[in-house]
């Protein structure tokens, strides 16, 4: 069943980042393509604080690659990563802040064929728990590149929203975040506990 959406404000992503991260988990990244819309339930993310944390790419200061992450909350901020991957975050808190909250995995609800298509994977037919579990499968599913970087998430084209027929809360868990080697002792990722499509890097929960 398809959510019944309402875009966030802007005032959602301006408010301290880690408050931020964990209520994304049960909202919905939604990217409108020609002819359908993509749809997926976000349920993990990671929150990188900037100039207070050595694992941000913000750390050491602005640069042409992070420059989005100094905009107003409310942007989208592409990176490439290892030569072949986009990772898409969520830019948070005020201009200049430079904090973000990675998008780690969504769980698909409308327009998989279109995903499916994106992945260019045959077996995703089969097993639809892998289709956007992890950052870089989320961005090839949905079409993420380095053209979307700066977009603005209280646009059209690419923004979250919350379903208005649903008040439950998700079950948040949280942990350290995944392959970093600086900042290891936060427990910056937060993820829906038990959900299918959490990606599989699991470090041990709080």
């Amino acid at each position: 069943m398809v959510p019944r959406l309402r875009k966030l404000a802007r005032s959602f992503y301006l408010r301290p980042t880690l408050q931020v991260a964990e209520e994304l988990l049960g909202l919905f990244l939604v990217r409108n393509v020609p002819g359908t819309r993509l749809i997926g339930r976000i349920v993990e993310v990671e929150a990188y604080l900037g100039s207070k944390d050595p694992a941000s790419h913000a750390f050491r200061g602005r640069t042409k690659r992070n420059e989005v992450m100094f905009w107003q909350g409310g942007h989208l901020y592409v990176y490439f990563t290892y030569g072949m991957h986009f990772c898409s975050n969520v830019v948070t808190g005020r201009e200049g802040t430079a904090h973000a909250v990675l998008l780690r995995a969504v769980e698909p609800i409308a327009g998989l064929s279109v995903m499916k298509g994106n992945r260019r994977r045959p077996v995703w037919e089969d097993n639809p728990g892998v289709l956007c579990s992890g950052p870089a499968r989320l961005c090839q599913a949905f079409g993420i590149a380095r053209e979307e970087n700066g977009s603005d998430l209280c646009g059209r084209e690419i923004w979250i929203g919350r379903d208005v027929s649903v008040r439950e809360q998700p079950h948040v868990a949280r942990s350290r975040r995944v392959g970093i080697s600086d900042g290891k002792r936060h427990l910056w990722r937060f993820y829906i506990k038990d959900n299918l499509f959490v990606s599989p890097g699991r470090p041990v929960e709080r």
